[in-house]
């Protein structure tokens, strides 16, 4: 008798995809993605900002809430990481909040965290124009 052994290999990731979701009381009018940065960065990218939205960590990332579309006519500098949906596909855990501002709003405005990051990796911004039909 032959038995058929399948092996799954590759088919299913270790992990489900986690999403940084804002905390209780907050609202995402305009939806959320994120920016990660590595972990060296994220101090000096604070005082560089005129607002810190909220903002999750981890040994290896700092992930900044920005609004939806912050992708826009923008190349992120590396090794900076843009989150659509805010969706982290290869974290095995969701990091921790370690920023959440006073009020009841998530964003960290994404052109002065663009800029910021631009200057701490020595990368001209570039700004693209959108294409019209």
């Amino acid at each position: 008798m032959n038995t058929l052994v399948r092996l799954g290999r590759g088919l299913h990731p270790a992990h489900s995809p986690r999403r940084l979701t804002v905390p209780e009381g907050m609202t995402a009018p305009l939806g959320c993605d994120a920016v990660a940065v590595p972990a060296r960065f994220g101090p000096l990218v604070l005082p560089r900002l005129p607002r810190v939205g909220c903002v999750y960590a981890d040994d290896a990332q700092w992930w900044w809430i920005v609004p939806s579309d912050s992708d826009y006519a923008l190349d992120w500098p590396a090794p900076a990481r843009y989150a659509i949906g805010a969706v982290l596909p290869d974290a095995p855990h969701i990091p921790g909040l370690i920023h959440r501002p006073d009020d009841t709003v998530p964003y960290t405005p994404p052109i002065p965290l663009y800029l910021a990051l631009c200057r701490l990796t020595g990368t001209t911004p570039t700004w693209s124009r959108p294409v019209s039909a």
